[in-house]
């Protein structure tokens, strides 16, 4: 193959649309913003961005107004600014921060940690109506699209889309009580959140992103959260209406789902998925390869819950590279750790996982 030279941006839509490459592109992501300054003050780089120049990263996302607060719930001046313009409410005394759906959410916290459900009898489940759909939604969208589209790999993480969403607002045991005892009632629910979220997906694809993305935790370490017939039900058609706005428009749909899903992706490649992240090593990484690697491309699988953690830095070069490898062959993959990483990371094991991924990102395609 004759040398190629390309952007972040097009590399990675290279591998999503299996063309060719120079090497596979990578993405390793930190906790949140505050420890992502505190990483680049430990390992000596003078800014973030000096410290992702290091980790050579390829893309970056994009969030509507309305889920800003929860990504800045550790930094107190955003979350103010955030405040200010509406999007939040904080209660300081309590470190909750309460959102426009009416949710509250803690705020010193290592990952997404709901307080509160505002929907809470099912008179108010049926009442209940989304938030307005205004041009301040995508403002950070559009500064976004400014700053770094063409650079980076830039797409709309439109997260927590239908079910999280769902239990953010009911409590996670109680969407899942509904979801058995009153079926009705929830694909209610359910059926204005998709009417929402096809709107903002029509907003996005106005916008010019180069992909679409739809995100639901649906997995936890053993399986799926629920049945299958329940994800027949409740999810299928509605996440099939909202990535037809994305294929409608020729784009690529990204889905993040934590957990072990393997028993739904052959209905979401049915419906369109392109891409699944955060591929975690709960799934067998070697057999979802074989059986949907024609189809889909992976994001992620590097371990993050032990050895990225708990290992040696030989422990995380092996197993980086065996997962590349397992992953990679053929290419459909980006380059990542199962999850973003936390604080209970060692700096030299970073620097392990940068220096393998950087060799094989290349080796792979050999």
């Amino acid at each position: 193959m004759d040398k190629i030279t390309l952007t972040k941006e097009q590399r990675v839509l290279n591998v999503i649309n299996r063309k060719p490459v120079d090497y596979l592109p990578n993405q390793i992501s930190i906790g949140d913003i505050v420890k992502k300054e505190k990483l680049a003050e430990i390992m000596g780089f003078p800014s973030v961005e000096k410290l992702e120049d290091y980790l050579e990263n390829h893309i970056k996302s994009s969030f509507t107004a309305d889920f800003l607060p929860i990504i800045y719930r550790n930094d107190p001046k955003r979350l103010k600014e955030l405040e200010d313009d509406g999007w939040c409410r904080v209660e300081r005394e309590n470190n909750i921060l309460y959102d426009i759906w009416g949710a509250g959410f803690h705020i010193v916290s290592d990952g997404l940690s709901p307080a509160y459900h505002p929907l809470d009898s099912e008179e108010k489940i049926k009442k209940f109506k989304p938030p307005e759909i205004t041009e301040g939604l995508f403002a950070w969208m559009k500064k976004d699209l400014e700053e770094n589209s063409g650079r980076y790999f830039l797409y709309p993480d439109l997260c927590s889309t239908l079910y999280e969403r769902g239990y953010f607002l009911l409590g996670f045991e109680n969407m899942l009580f509904q979801m058995a005892a009153n079926p009705i009632l929830v694909e209610g629910l359910l059926e204005k959140l998709t009417h929402y979220r096809i709107e903002v997906a029509k907003r996005v694809v106005a916008l010019g992103f180069k992909s679409g993305m739809y995100g639901d935790d649906l997995g936890n370490q053993e399986g799926p959260m629920f049945s299958k017939d329940m994800f027949l039900r409740f999810l299928k058609p509605r996440m099939a209406r909202i990535f037809k706005v994305f294929k409608d428009a020729g784009l690529p749909v990204i889905m993040h789902s934590c957990g072990n899903i393997t028993e739904f992706l052959p209905d979401l490649i049915e419906i369109g998925l392109d891409v699944i992240q955060p591929v975690q090593p709960c799934m067998d990484l070697k057999y979802i390869k074989k059986e949907f690697g024609r189809d889909i491309t992976f994001w992620g699988g590097i371990d993050t819950q032990e050895l990225l953690p708990l290992g040696t830095p030989d422990d995380v070069r092996k197993m980086a590279a065996d997962t590349i490898d397992t992953l990679g062959k053929g290419g459909g993959y980006i380059i990542a750790p199962s999850q973003s990483i936390m604080r209970d990371v060692p700096v030299e094991n970073i620097r392990a996982l940068v220096e393998t991924i950087i060799t094989e990102r290349v080796n792979v395609l050999k």
